[in-house]
């Protein structure tokens, strides 16, 4: 393999995990059966729009509704009204998209279908302060949930509980209709109560445990915020409660599918491939040099698994940021540059860690390629690498060195992809 081109390579994998968490071809495999009434579509998530396009061509029946995507590109949908707002921290848009949910299901019959699209990033795009809160008190509970290094387990409990629309609570507001969640995951473990925070998919958690998580990552909260958590009002719907007897809930499209996806792909192209897991979390740095460890393990001692290889990841890692000096970036990007200062000189290694939506962070990158040279192309520009990673300012490290990889929105979103070639 002395002369194999990495990058194609790794490229054409994530090509190939993204192809395969395809709304069109999920849906497709997941359509429910026709009401004797109505068919009204909700939604809301990162890929929002092409799950609405999706929807539409394969929905011969009349429909009407509204779904929520992050501002940029969306799919035109002929049927389905797409609204946009902010992601990662909520805007007024948002807000005026929520009430417009919650207003679409509310008068329905038992002979209604709601039809529920969602995706990954539908948290924010989907804010609904309680009675007492404002939008406001919900953005800085955003800005320190995303700043606290929490998992997104935990901090969508914290959210589904500062809520009018989170929580399973749009669906609950649809009663009596019968309600159906298509859910494209993005969430270590799939479980679909975590996706967006669950609009449509109650979970057993308690405001306790929302308290819970901001006494054990050390979130400033606003007082209201605070005192609306402490109160029986921020419960949440039961899982258990009769209004969801009807419902049902499919998760379309994962992480481990797509992971599977990018393994097949990589045998047919002549090179072995193994699935590290579908589920990693904890610190991006922290994992980066986990998977440095094991690729250095490979490369010098052809152990745990013999070269050549290329070892395949998911998950969603977290970034804590440490002070108010922070510059671009994400968790990929961070996990990424972590890795190649591990990997720094060693040839024969070679790695790719990007979102499958498309964009890693605020930037337009997905996330961007690694070897054991990127840090040598980084000082060669004048850039401290460390300096980059100690501040939080991975994009700049990368884009100094060329090693950005931006691909555009994928129009789905099942989490980080990772994949590391040792030769």
């Amino acid at each position: 393999m002395a002369d194999f081109d990495a990058r194609p390579f790794l490229t054409t994998l994530f090509e190939a995990a993204v192809r395969a968490a395809d709304p069109y071809e999920a849906i497709r495999a997941h359509l429910p059966e026709r009401p004797k009434g109505r068919t009204i579509v909700v939604g809301a998530g990162k890929a929002a729009s092409q799950m609405a396009a999706a929807f539409e061509r394969l929905w011969d029946h009349p429909l009407t509704g509204t779904v929520v995507a992050r501002h940029g590109p969306i799919e035109h949908c002929e049927r389905i009204r797409v609204l946009q707002s902010a992601h990662p921290v909520p805007d007024e848009a948002g807000l005026r998209a929520s009430e417009e949910l919650l207003k679409l299901v509310k008068g329905l019959s038992a002979d209604d279908l709601v039809v529920a699209l969602i995706s990954g990033g539908g948290s924010a795009l989907l804010p609904a302060p309680p009675d007492g809160l404002t939008l406001a008190d919900e953005i800085a509970v955003n800005k320190a949930l995303l700043a606290s290094g929490a998992p997104i387990s935990a901090m969508n409990v914290v959210r589904k509980h500062v809520s009018r629309i989170k929580g399973g609570r749009l669906a609950a507001a649809a009663a009596p209709a019968r309600v159906v969640s298509l859910v494209v995951s993005d969430v270590p473990g799939d479980n679909p109560a975590f996706v967006a925070s669950g609009p449509t998919v109650p979970d057993g958690s308690t405001p306790r445990e929302a308290l819970d998580v901001v006494t054990r990552y050390g979130m400033a909260l606003p007082d209201g915020v605070m005192a609306h958590l402490r109160s029986e009002v921020a419960r949440a719907p039961d899982p258990s409660d009769p209004v969801f007897r009807r419902h049902a809930c499919h998760v379309i499209a994962s992480a481990s599918v797509s992971l599977e996806a990018a393994a097949r792909k990589a045998k047919e192209l002549g090179v072995e491939a193994r699935i590290l897991s579908d589920a990693i979390e904890g610190e991006a740095r922290d994992i980066g040099r986990m998977h440095a460890a094991l690729a250095r393990e490979v490369a010098l001692r052809n152990r745990p698994f013999q070269k050549p290889v290329v070892l395949l990841s998911g998950g969603e890692t977290t970034v804590t940021i440490s002070g108010k000096d922070y510059g671009k970036g994400g968790r990929n990007t961070e996990l990424l540059l972590s890795l190649a200062l591990d990997i720094d000189g060693l040839d024969g290694i070679d790695a790719l860690a990007a979102d499958t939506d498309g964009i890693d962070g605020s930037e337009d990158n997905a996330g961007a390629f690694a070897n054991g040279g990127s840090v040598n192309r980084m000082r060669a520009t004048g850039a401290d690498p460390r300096a980059h990673l100690a501040r939080h300012d991975a994009w700049s490290a990368f884009s100094a060195s060329g090693d950005l990889f931006v691909p555009g929105p994928t129009g789905t979103n099942v989490n980080d992809f990772r994949a590391m070639l040792i030769r």
